[in-house]
């Protein structure tokens, strides 16, 4: 492990212009140098223009505001050369242009993460950078983290609601600790990103690439639709009836064709995110369908559907479909072609995906389909694998980076316990006590209090009462080793042990003789599942907080820290800080082991990017 602290400059580029690579760029350029890019028109010069010399404000489901600066609003692709993150939060089908335009300054161990991926975009990144793609890593996200506006054009956005996890896979996988480390470091505590064994699980799973053609051919297709105005604008997902439920069971069972072969063909491939359409609402959205009895009933009775329409163009006499929009022109090419693609590879049968396809290429004006075989002149328009010269097996594993022989011979490990990924979008409060007076217990305070509700406890004489007079009204400050500046202010600077009630998180940043005796007041109030990390633990710390908090300690987790994170020190005490280096990365174990999954992102997220929060597999080792 890195025990040196030293200054961890780290530049992250946002690409796009829309509500989520604005909510991004005023998240991350709080704490690193963030430049957002966009190849869109005019779109950067607007952007800046817009925003002149104000900074960002960015309103937080948790009710705190963060402004921001962004370093600085390009359409200039050389910036890449100083990324140690590219997050493209841009439409699928423009993701092929910013690898291009990237390609010849991106430098080795960039993390490039598409939020979301859709399907092939490993195989895309690998034929647009040739051979620097083997020097940068891969992160393919399922979905995007939050729902989100702006309120303000280039000024102003508003997070409503962030996922509670969110799955992610890595390519190469040997990368996933880094590649988890920025991300969730960037994010904060939500959403968890949670591991997808591969970027092939992740492409298989793409629910639009079913859902949105499908329900479109379902209503709009010659057998269902006779070309005239409707008085109404349909129902998309409560109008799904027995018809357009066979086209969506015939699409995702194909799907699952393709993965069963693929299962066959290379033993070891886990391929288990590749869910049906029906377990992948039943993952999403279990709990709030009230009756998930069929893929029709789940679709029907989501309450985050009611009353959504099909995309339509008012005409004379009532509403046309609108058949360019973006449930076909975008997931047709970036999603259905490459399920038919990888099926026609592999010699898997997928009539109903051919009917679709070869009725879909004709409402968004592309050849892509002839005589059933996907060699059409628009195919390199879409993620199919054709589209880059695929035509094999073999070759399809190859750009996939999965080895054959490797996972043959690997050893069968447990798959993590973690929750099913969520696509609802919901408000995630989170409350964090920060426990002593000194430099870490400051400069976490004023970190964590940034994002979430933070609440600064010192049983130690009348410290809490001297720092909360000390602060009064004023916000604190502090300068980061990034060279950035936070200004927060802590919910409270209290010696009430019954704060612990509200807690989710509770981080130890006291000498070590002092933390019995808070674990000993916090006893009566601790709640199931709070997360208590001590940095440092020092030894026997978990055989500690068992014997103090008796029988509630096995329902808590226990993190304990080989050291702590930064160095650092007040430069006015109560008021202002300094972070003068951050580890590279530090050891921490949990207790139990099995909530890992669950303890590591919420201290990777308080903590950001550095340290890189790396697992050890006890605390008796720590």
């Amino acid at each position: 492990m890195g025990d040196e602290e030293k200054a961890n400059p780290f530049t992250v580029l946002v690409c796009g212009g829309g509500n989520a690579a604005q909510v991004a760029t005023a998240m991350f350029a709080a704490r690193y140098k963030t430049i957002a890019v966009s190849f869109f028109a005019d779109e950067a010069q607007r952007w800046k223009d817009a925003l002149g010399d104000d900074s960002l404000e960015l309103t937080l489901d948790t009710g705190k505001i963060i402004t921001s600066k962004p370093d600085d609003i390009t359409n200039d692709p050389t910036v890449a050369k100083d990324a140690d993150c590219i997050v493209l939060a841009v439409p699928s089908f423009a993701h092929g242009e910013y690898f291009e335009k990237f390609q010849p300054y991106i430098k080795p161990d960039t993390v490039v993460a598409c939020m979301p991926a859709r399907s092939g975009g490993d195989i895309l990144l690998a034929s647009k950078l040739g051979e620097k793609a083997k020097d940068c890593i891969f992160v393919g996200f399922e979905t995007l983290p939050w729902a989100c506006r702006f309120t303000e054009w280039g000024k102003k956005a508003t997070i409503l609601g962030t996922k509670g996890n969110i799955l992610a896979a890595v390519t190469p996988p040997a990368k996933t600790p880094k590649a988890f480390a920025a991300l969730q470091g960037l994010l904060g505590v939500f959403p968890n990103v949670a591991y997808s064994p591969n970027n092939l699980g992740i492409s298989l799973r793409n629910p639009g690439a079913v859902i949105h053609p499908g329900v479109m051919y379902g209503r709009w297709c010659a057998e269902k639709w006779d070309g005239k105005p409707v008085a109404e604008k349909p129902l998309f997902y409560q109008g799904v009836e027995e018809f357009s439920e066979g086209v969506l069971l015939g699409l995702t069972g194909e799907v699952q064709a393709v993965r069963k072969k693929l299962e066959d063909l290379v033993p070891g491939l886990d391929l288990k995110d590749a869910v049906d359409l029906k377990q992948w609402y039943m993952d999403c959205y279990s709990g709030q369908m009230t009756d998930t009895s069929s893929l029709r009933a789940c679709m029907n009775t989501n309450p985050g559907y009611r009353g959504l329409t099909h995309p339509c163009k008012e005409v004379e006499g009532g509403f046309v479909p609108d058949l360019k929009y973006r449930y076909l022109a975008e997931d047709v090419p970036t999603g259905m072609c490459f399920n038919y693609g990888l099926g026609e590879i592999l010699g898997v049968p997928m009539p109903t995906t051919q009917k679709v396809l070869t009725w879909a290429q004709e409402c968004i004006g592309l050849e892509l389909v002839i005589d059933g075989k996907l060699c059409g002149k628009d195919i390199g328009k879409t993620r199919a694998p054709q589209a880059v010269g695929i035509t094999t097996v073999d070759a399809f594993l190859q750009a996939s980076k999965i080895d054959k022989a490797a996972l043959a011979s690997a050893e069968k490990k447990p798959a993590p316990s973690v929750p099913p990924p969520a696509e609802s979008e919901e408000k995630n409060p989170f409350c964090v006590l920060v426990c002593g007076g000194g430099n870490a217990a400051q400069v976490a305070t004023a970190m964590f209090a940034a994002r979430y509700s933070t609440i600064a406890v010192s049983f130690f004489a009348d410290e809490a009462q001297r720092w909360k007079d000390a602060l009064g009204d004023d916000s604190y400050e502090l300068t980061l080793d990034t060279g950035k500046t936070i200004v927060s202010k802590p919910d409270d600077i209290t010696n009430d042990p019954s704060v612990a009630a509200k807690a989710d998180a509770i981080i130890l940043a006291v000498p070590s003789f002092a933390h019995g005796e808070y674990f000993e007041k916090f006893a009566p109030y601790i709640r199931t599942n709070t997360v208590v990390a001590c940095m440092p633990a020092r030894s026997g710390g978990d055989i500690l907080f068992s014997a103090k908090l008796g029988e509630k300690a096995k329902d808590c987790i226990f993190m304990g820290f080989e050291t702590l994170p930064w160095a650092c020190r007040f430069t006015e005490w109560g008021r202002k800080a300094t972070i003068l280096g951050t580890k590279g990365d530090i050891l921490a174990a949990v207790t139990p082991p099995e909530k890992t999954p669950m303890a590591y992102p919420i201290l990777q997220g308080l903590l950001g990017v550095f340290p890189n929060v790396a697992e050890s597999p006890n605390n008796l080792g720590i």
